[in-house]
């Protein structure tokens, strides 16, 4: 996130029958809509039988400093997402949101115009340190992620959860912090499959850093199957009103090729020469639709840092010349039918070694603080939201590594209602874990499509 001051240190009742019948009782009307969940297989992302590409911006009103959550003010989210409508996006990233809050209204609203949400499950108080990763790394920490993970993953339109964002950095000692951030994703995804909920994709933003993205992916993908990530979504400004082969897009495509899981960019926008958002049209094109699955725009609203696209005041919002520049890219590049020439197999990649960009060289992760085993079968209970005393230097620390495995699942309660705590219903087939194995699906093809039926 490119902000000014960045703050990443700081950073059921149950009813008894009574003897005689009694009449029913309406339900009032829900207030969240349904959509198809996402899911990811293969190195894609799916919607039902369709392949998914990521098509928005970042949105985060007032930045990083602020510490407010724009999905918890109705006033806020329905003046922009009538603003997102026009654009013709499907996905916005909030970094900041408040676990202690209630999202229906504004969840609802982001359904009903079509578009999903990627939730970062950290926030400046409940954070990894990236240069003290350790102390930071406890259960008061995994309280609140987990507490995140259950107010988002019942909204079918909850697209995806960040397990960290450019925590690890140009300083080499930030990668020392990757064990770390691996750990959380591994716990996150044990949670999601441990609490019955539907398999919403876990996985990590990373800084536009050249010397290290390659390891950190390959770090990411590496290893046993419950420490693996869903995908690796990368920060990305390289591309400055250029072309596919100055950016040197063309060249991250080929080292991504046969990665494994989908990627996707979670920032891109250079503003060094101007913005036309060129990169829309070559990101969906099919020099990247085999390897990439879209991208986030950064960013929505006008911050100090000089990236937005549209001014916000009390009186409405006042739309910038990006504003019409990236509405207009969108529409001239829609996504691309078919699907895109997908790797049909999910799979792992090699551990990256340890050298002078990479200082990592165990390929074992901490172990899940003991107090935090608790969160598993019980739940994580209330947030602390943006007002708790945070967790940097809390008790309850990791007291080792852990066995490879150790974040495997099994017997997992089964999902009430598809989505897992009462959502809006059309996420129970995807209850069991993110499909890992081949995708046979892409074999089947040519033979279902004269029934019209795709299955996945």
């Amino acid at each position: 996130m490119r902000s000014v001051a960045l703050v990443p240190v700081l950073a059921t009742v149950l009813g008894l029958g009574a003897a005689t019948p009694t009449g029913t009782v309406p339900e009032p009307p829900s207030k969240r809509a349904t959509m198809p969940t996402v899911t990811a297989s293969g190195n894609a992302f799916w919607q039902g039988d369709k392949r998914f590409y990521v098509r928005g911006l970042d949105y985060q009103p007032g930045g990083s400093s602020a510490m407010a959550d724009p999905l918890a003010d109705t006033q806020i989210c329905k003046r922009d997402i009538a603003q997102f409508k026009k654009l013709g996006i499907n996905t916005i990233r909030v970094y900041i949101t408040d676990n202690s809050a209630n999202h229906d209204e504004c969840m609802k609203e982001l359904a009903d115009a079509g578009i999903y949400v990627i939730i970062d499950a950290n926030n400046p108080l409940y954070s990894i340190n990236r240069l003290d990763p350790g102390p930071s790394y406890n259960t008061k920490y995994l309280q609140s992620v987990f507490a995140s993970i259950d107010e988002f993953i019942k909204y079918d339109n909850t697209l995806a959860f960040f397990s960290g964002n450019e925590v690890i950095n140009d300083n080499v000692k930030s990668t020392l912090s990757a064990r770390y951030v691996k750990a959380v994703t591994r716990d996150m995804r044990s949670y999601i499959k441990s609490r019955g909920y539907r398999a919403a994709p876990v996985g990590y933003s990373a800084a536009d850093v050249a010397q290290n993205r390659m390891q950190l992916a390959h770090y990411m993908n590496c290893g046993t199957e419950d420490e693996r990530s869903d995908f690796f979504a990368f920060n990305d400004y390289s591309w400055c009103n250029s072309n596919f082969e100055e950016s040197g897009w063309d060249q991250k495509v080929k080292s991504f090729t046969d990665y494994g899981i989908p990627i996707f960019l979670s920032e891109y926008g250079c503003t060094t020469n101007g913005r036309d958002f060129g990169e829309v049209a070559a990101l969906m094109s099919d020099k990247m639709t085999s390897v990439y699955s879209g991208g986030l725009m950064y960013e929505y609203a006008v911050e100090p840092n000089g990236f937005g696209i549209a001014k916000l005041a009390v009186s409405g919002v006042q739309e910038q010349e990006g504003f019409s520049k990236f509405a207009k890219a969108m529409k001239e590049n829609p996504a691309p039918d078919g699907n895109g020439g997908f790797a049909s197999t999910t799979h792992s990649v090699a551990c990256p070694t340890k050298d002078g960009n990479w200082l990592v060289d165990s390929t074992l992760l901490p172990a899940i603080p003991e107090e935090a085993k608790k969160y598993m079968s019980d739940g994580a209970g209330a947030g602390p939201g943006l007002k708790g005393d945070g967790s940097q230097n809390a008790e309850g620390t990791s007291t080792g590594d852990a066995e490879p495995g150790s974040g495997t699942v099994t017997g997992a309660p089964s999902s009430s209602g598809g989505s897992g705590s009462g959502g809006g219903g059309g996420g129970g087939k995807n209850a069991a874990g993110v499909e890992k194995a081949p995708f046979v699906v892409a074999a089947l093809v040519a033979g279902l499509t004269l029934t019209g039926t795709l299955l996945l």
